[in-house]
């Protein structure tokens, strides 16, 4: 499931902005609570009717048709897969070319790309995964001013996905980089613990397990 990678540091944020409207409801619906799922994707579509170019509300769109392409390739229906897959990555290209400096879509398409690439073979995940882990580079250098004032939470999800991200495409230099640097920024934290265990013994870390320890666990930070 795809869940708690969907959330991978949207929540932390999240303030009085879009995202916030829709959030709780992808979140339930990522879990399996369709009418909450659908009550998002409407959201989506009723701001989108009024303002086509409303990146985030593009975003979250692009985000929950991706979605639906897992769902329907797992029914066996490639055919509307694919479509829905080519569907949501050009909205989430598109909101992300209207708004390259936000976080609010580099974010969450950083984080829906990162969670799907994991349950996909090599060969197609790899381009997902650029794409990501570039997402996230972004939003790291978007926030480097105001990096130190970033909660536990916010900062230990995005070193987190990076680390993830690039051990995925196998530099493991880079992730150990950021693995390196949740043990100096966040000690005493799950995150530093998590990321000791990843530095000790990365062959034992399986290829579909995420760096991800749950999202709502605090406010945003920006």
């Amino acid at each position: 499931m795809l869940t708690m990678a969907f959330g991978l540091a949207l929540a932390q944020q999240t303030g009085e902005r879009f995202d916030s409207l829709v959030r709780e409801d992808f979140f339930a619906g990522l879990d399996g609570d369709t009418a909450r799922f659908e009550r998002a994707m409407k959201k989506c579509e009723s701001v989108l009717a009024a303002e086509p170019k409303n990146a985030a509300a593009m975003v979250w769109h692009g985000g929950g048709v991706f979605y639906q392409s897992g769902a329907a390739f797992r029914r066996g229906d490639v055919e509307t897969g694919m479509a829905l897959h080519q569907r949501g990555l050009k909205e989430m290209a598109d909101a992300v070319a209207l708004e390259p400096e936000s976080v609010q879509t580099r974010i969450p398409r950083g984080a829906i790309l990162l969670g799907s690439a994991r349950f996909m073979e090599d060969q197609y995940a790899k381009p997902l995964l650029v794409i990501a882990v570039a997402d996230y580079e972004k939003a790291l250098d978007l926030q480097r001013s105001g990096y130190a004032q970033m909660g536990v939470h916010s900062k230990g999800e995005l070193l987190g996905g990076l680390a993830d991200g690039y051990r995925r495409l196998g530099d493991t230099a880079k992730s150990r980089e950021y693995l390196e640097r949740m043990v100096r920024d966040l000690p005493g934290s799950p995150y530093e613990k998590q990321a000791k265990r990843w530095l000790a013994d990365p062959a034992a870390v399986g290829k579909q397990e995420r760096f991800c320890l749950g999202c709502h666990s605090e406010p945003a930070t920006r």
